[in-house]
């Protein structure tokens, strides 16, 4: 997986705690220690957040990737049957 897509993955899994958390504190009230819970899934958040913004942009919008082609010349077998393209096979006449 590239980064973006463990970035995604891992917010993911952010906003499913973040939930928890809440259901959580529905149960639980406001303690101390859910309020610990509640600031600790926030810290997470805010730390994932800085990542994503400091992370390299994904290549996946920069394009397709570049193929070097060789300028040597291909094989002549390649093209042997195959015909000229509106001209039909090159030993027989045109319509």
């Amino acid at each position: 997986m590239s980064l973006q897509d463990e970035l995604r993955s891992a917010q993911r899994c952010l906003d499913d705690l973040s939930r928890c958390v809440t259901r959580l504190e529905q149960e639980a009230g406001s303690c101390l220690e859910m309020r610990r819970v509640r600031s600790d899934a926030d810290h997470l958040r805010e730390s994932l957040s800085l990542l994503s913004a400091a992370a390299p942009p994904s290549r996946s919008g920069a394009g397709p990737e570049m193929i070097t082609v060789s300028d040597t010349p291909y094989d002549s077998r390649l093209w042997a049957d195959a015909d000229d393209e509106g001209l039909g096979v090159c030993d027989r006449h045109a319509p």
